[in-house]
């Protein structure tokens, strides 16, 4: 393996691996033909599906942690005095904020789940697309859940008609940051090579 990429830097064979898509390997034992495979790295489909679930349970661990904190936080605003002093449509938002939390929590505990019941039946490649779709579903869902909960905070501490474009503001950096950023790193980086 060493001989076979000596000619190539590290970086790039790292580049080409990112630029495949989900589900690209193929159902031989090695990944692409001679040369050691279509990711660059000489790997079976077995060992890049187990690379690329390491990998998916690292940036679980870090979306998982935000969205059980602000979860854990907003179960028990129900509970305080305050709770029963907010405006009816105060508590509608409440309520859309805690249920895509919810949702959020689900579909970033899911890919565990998921693996527990597929382990040992020769899967994993599936499963680990299938994971991998669960934990963009609940980025999608945590960013619903951060802009809902933020325009509740701002609109019960300030009641100002600032707040609307206050969070749109902070909605517009979270898409540029978790989509927009990766995108066009994605696209300026990937073509032509």
């Amino acid at each position: 393996m060493g001989e076979r990429n000596a000619g190539t830097p590290k970086g790039e064979r790292y580049e080409e691996d990112e630029r495949k898509e989900e589900g690209d390997v193929g159902h031989g034992a090695r990944a692409g033909g001679p040369g050691g495979g279509a990711d660059g790295r000489g790997e079976t489909e077995e060992e890049r599906a187990d690379r690329r679930w390491q990998e998916l349970l690292q940036e679980i661990r870090v979306a998982q942690t935000g969205v059980q904190i602000l979860l854990g936080f907003l179960l028990t605003v129900v509970f305080t005095p305050l709770f029963h002093e907010l405006e009816r449509t105060d508590k509608t938002i409440y309520l859309v904020t805690v249920v895509l939390g919810s949702l959020a929590t689900g579909a970033l505990i899911g890919p565990v789940s998921f693996h527990r019941i597929v382990s040992g039946k020769r899967v994993k490649p599936q499963a680990v697309v299938w994971a991998s779709r669960l934990t963009f579903t609940g980025i999608l869902l945590l960013l619903a859940t951060l802009t809902s909960a933020l325009f509740l905070i701002l609109r019960v501490a300030t009641h100002d008609p600032y707040v609307p474009w206050l969070v749109s503001g902070v909605l517009a950096w979270y898409l540029v940051c978790w989509f927009a950023l990766p995108l066009w790193v994605r696209a300026h980086y990937s073509n032509g090579k």
